[in-house]
Formats: C-alpha cells, structure tokens, sequence
C-alpha cells in the first residue's frame, strides 16, 4: 500500500515540476520556481541546487501568511500576491488556491507585468494538477 502511495505522490510532483518548468522557459527572466504548501512543505521545486527547498517553503509560507493577516488588517479584501523586491531581482508569491503557493525568483526585469501575468496562469495550471493528482 505504501508503495502505491508513493507512486502518486511522484506522479504529482513529476507533473507539478513539468509546470515550473514551463514557467521558468517563459521567460529568461525567471530564475526559480517552486510550488509549496500553505504550511510551508516544498510539494515540486525547480530550484538552484544552493537553495534548501524545505526551508525556502517554510519562509514563503510564512511571509505569505504575514501578508494575508496584514491585508485583513487594512481591509485590502483577499490577497492575490506578495511581491518581493532586492537589488539581485524579485520574488513573487502567488495564492494557487486554498492550500498551495507558487513561489518565483526573477532577476530585475523590465516586463514584470509579463511575469506576474505568466506566473498567475501558472498558478492556475499548479491548481489544476494537485486537484487531479489528490494523495
């Protein structure tokens, strides 16, 4: 049984990191994706091979989690994103759905509309794959 269990959580993560990798072609801008838990769990990485993925999904779950009682705060409505900025590049952190993020690493970009436009229809791409490969 395990086994089989196994298996669906590879099919997942195959699928999910197809996806991240479509997002990170899109653009030569976009250095790094990855989808991540509402509770910070790395679900599929495309990541730099120096950067811890469990501990980089934690702190985006966190972050994201700030941003979303500050917006509840100030009474901004649902958050859609969290945008950021440092001098090698941005980040962005987009809701894709109720349990997961799609995290991005860009370098500073002239076209960040592009980005954020590519990333949210990845965002609902990630959706559609974890809604199809429940575990």
């Amino acid at each position: 049984m395990r086994e089989v269990e196994k298996t669906k959580v590879e099919v997942r993560a195959s699928a999910l990191r197809s996806v991240l990798r479509e997002l990170n072609a899109s653009s030569e801008d976009i250095e790094a994706s990855a989808c991540i838990s509402s509770d910070g769990y790395s679900i599929a990485a495309v990541l730099g091979k120096d950067v811890d993925a469990d501990r980089f999904g934690a702190m985006c779950a966190s972050l994201l989690a700030l941003a979303h009682r500050a917006a509840q705060e100030i009474q901004r409505g649902t958050l859609k994103l969290v945008l950021v900025e440092g001098e090698q590049g941005v980040m962005l952190l987009v809701q894709a759905g109720a349990d997961a993020i799609l995290a991005v690493a860009a370098k500073p970009s002239k076209n960040l509309g592009m980005i954020f436009l590519d990333s949210k229809k990845i965002a609902q791409k990630l959706l559609g794959v974890l809604e199809s490969h429940k575990v």
